[in-house]
């Protein structure tokens, strides 16, 4: 299985085939994992990722399984499993 790598930051672009975006706004989007992808911080598949740019972030309700986080230089990915 195929890992998100982090290693020179994170371009969606680079996984457009394996990810479908749920909603995006200014700073930040939302994707679903279609294709199986892991997690970069555990390895695991993950359902969602959350990508921002913001500074600050808030979330409505929390997700019912776990959650893991990566970061980049630029962005703050949190990713439901």
């Amino acid at each position: 299985m195929a890992r998100l790598d982090l290693s020179d930051g994170f371009d969606v672009h680079e996984y457009r085939s394996k990810l479908k975006l749920q909603r995006q706004d200014a700073g930040s989007m939302t994707l679903s994992n279609r294709d199986g992808l892991g997690c970069p911080a555990c390895g695991d598949p993950f359902e969602r990722l959350f990508v921002s740019d913001d500074e600050t972030v808030t979330f409505a309700s929390a997700p019912d399984g776990p959650i893991c986080l990566a970061r980049t230089d630029e962005r703050l990915l949190v990713l439901t499993h």
